[in-house]
């Protein structure tokens, strides 16, 4: 029988600053330093997922947007160029990756049979979205895993927010499903920030970090609040806060990839592992871990 399971579920934000920061090879840009509390707390978050011989990372990104159904990658192998279209001064990545399309098409057809609209992307050409392209390269700077990439429906812009979480939620579902099905050991990650209003300016040396807050009080209260119930494993209240903090702190988790991740986790009551808080030009956010079988590894 398949004993496939999720060892690990992370809130994996995607500044491309923090690319930017490190200057990896694929990268054009380079930089003198910068945002390094959120890229150590990132090694961190590495250094316990690679104590799971994860199989598989699977990732919901707010920048893979559709407006007819959920999207997975369907095709074996990317390779090609991102460029970020706000910061293409720091983020010009040559990227090269494989999908594990097995997967993908198994989360594809778990979703349908929660009533849920699905497509698999067999586009050869297509541009790998940077909010996948960044959490992946932080959690996984080898590339040597295979990915599935899911696509965030944007059903919130037709309906509201709690349309969105209750479908992010069936999705989430269905990915459990389709991991424990295959055998395989996964991460999820949901690539978000917290709260998300961000400077209209930018400095003339990017990671000059005297010019890094958060954009305002009442924005680091909302994400206080967030990752307090983070510590206290309060998930399913995190859940049920998440349309008025989406509202109040304009996150990018409108786009349901927490609670895709809330869902497929089935809510843990044990605390996350908040490996670090920063903002990134004015932005809010964590880098959390979940680990079902526990912190601790033999």
């Amino acid at each position: 029988m398949p004993n496939g399971r999720i060892v690990a579920g992370a809130l994996a934000p995607h500044p491309p600053h923090l690319i930017y920061a490190e200057n990896p090879p694929q990268n054009e840009p380079t930089a003198e330093c910068g945002w390094e509390t959120l890229r150590w707390g990132y090694e961190r978050l590495r250094a316990d997922i690679d104590k799971r011989d994860v199989d598989v990372l699977v990732v919901h990104s707010p920048h893979w947007q559709t407006y007819v159904g959920t999207h997975l990658l369907g095709v074996p192998k990317f390779d090609s160029l991102s460029v970020d279209p706000i910061f293409p001064n720091l983020f010009r990545y040559h990227y090269e990756m494989n999908v594990d399309v097995e997967l993908a098409e198994a989360i594809h057809d778990e979703a349908v049979s929660e009533g849920l609209e699905m497509k698999m992307m067999r586009n050869p050409d297509f541009r790998v979205d940077y909010g996948t392209i960044v959490c992946c390269h932080l959690t996984r700077p080898q590339w040597d895993l295979p990915i599935v990439s899911i696509s965030s429906n944007r059903s919130e812009s037709y309906y509201g927010v709690e349309v969105m979480q209750e479908m992010a939620t069936a999705l989430g579902k269905a990915t459990r499903r389709a991991v424990e099905q295959s055998g395989k050991k996964a991460a999820l990650l949901c690539s978000s920030s917290l709260s998300h209003r961000h400077f209209t300016t930018e400095a003339e040396i990017p990671e000059d970090m005297s010019r890094e807050h958060i954009t305002s009080h009442a924005l680091y209260l909302w994400d206080m609040q967030l990752l307090e119930m983070v510590r206290k494993g309060q998930t399913r209240q995190m859940v049920d806060v998440m349309p008025e903090f989406i509202t109040q702190a304009k996150s990018e988790m409108d786009a349901g990839s927490f609670a895709w991740l809330m869902s497929a986790l089935d809510y843990p009551t044990e605390p996350g592992e908040v490996y670090a808080y920063g903002t990134v030009i004015g932005t809010g956010n964590a880098v959390v871990g979940w680990f079902p079988e526990g912190v601790a590894v033999s």
